[in-house]
């Protein structure tokens, strides 16, 4: 009788992303089924103007800076206002250029002002979701506006974890959030990642990625993991709830759910 007017939904998830991007809102709603309620907050990000514009690479004060006190707690205290049962951090670079120790204090300190819904990020899902996979050499691939310095604290941040990273650059398109196409990514990544890699990470919330994901693991015939896809997946997993009917946007989602013990120790 009455249309669907996306009230009636099982868990209701917060992000908290740049303040002019629209990569993570685009791509978590493409993969998160209907019943699933997206609520975002957006951070003042120095590095981005209006309309989403940047500059060709982005500098690292800025990145540091995102993940640092007053305005990302204070988007994570008035978000988590909203009846959550999880909060993502949709920003990848912050966590290379602090490294995985500080990346986890920022996750507890966002958590505290939360009120206690849980806070997870895309780098440490992004490690999660590898040691489910089974992967333990991760060809890395990151956005064209991180430069080498900043792709290199990258692979940095996933050895520091226990990979090898057989390959890491930043991929050769245009620089701009609305400027890659997934062909182009698709087809750069294809000539790119080497056969010693067992699974292909795409980098940067901001990359137009998650389309790609299934053509990729055909053709390359390994799994690929792409920022907002695993922040989705580690944001299910920490409200304590699980799908069987996200399809088309990899391997990730197809793994069987964790026994009832596990799955509620993933969710703390």
């Amino acid at each position: 009788m009455w249309r669907n007017d996306g009230w009636d939904v099982r868990v209701r998830l917060g992000v908290l992303t740049p303040h002019a991007d629209v990569g993570p809102e685009s791509e978590l709603r493409a993969m998160a089924p209907s019943d699933v309620g997206l609520h975002t907050a957006r951070v003042p990000f120095g590095a981005m103007r209006s309309g989403g514009g940047m500059d060709p690479t982005i500098p690292l004060a800025p990145v540091r800076a995102f993940a640092e006190p007053p305005f990302v707690d204070e988007a994570a205290e008035r978000l988590a206002a909203a009846p959550l049962d999880a909060m993502g951090f949709a920003f990848t670079s912050s966590a290379y250029v602090l490294g995985a120790a500080a990346e986890a204090a920022m996750l507890d300190r966002l958590c505290t002002r939360a009120g206690g819904v849980p806070v997870v990020a895309t780098c440490a899902a992004m490690v999660e979701a590898l040691r489910v996979i089974g992967a333990s050499r991760p060809a890395l691939v990151d956005p064209p506006w991180f430069d080498t310095e900043l792709n290199e604290l990258g692979r940095r941040y996933y050895q520091d974890a226990g990979f090898e990273v057989p390959f890491s650059a930043p991929c050769s398109l245009p620089s701009g959030q609305t400027l890659v196409r997934p062909a182009d990514l698709y087809e750069w990544v294809s000539a790119h990642v080497p056969e010693r890699a067992d699974a292909v990470v795409l980098g940067g919330n901001g990359l137009r990625a998650v389309g790609v994901i299934e053509r990729l693991e055909l053709r390359l015939e390994r799994p690929v993991l792409t920022p907002n896809q695993v922040l989705l997946w580690a944001m299910l997993r920490a409200a304590g709830t699980f799908t069987d009917d996200i399809t088309g946007y990899g391997r990730l989602f197809s793994l069987p759910e964790p026994p009832p013990r596990e799955r509620a120790a993933s969710a703390r």
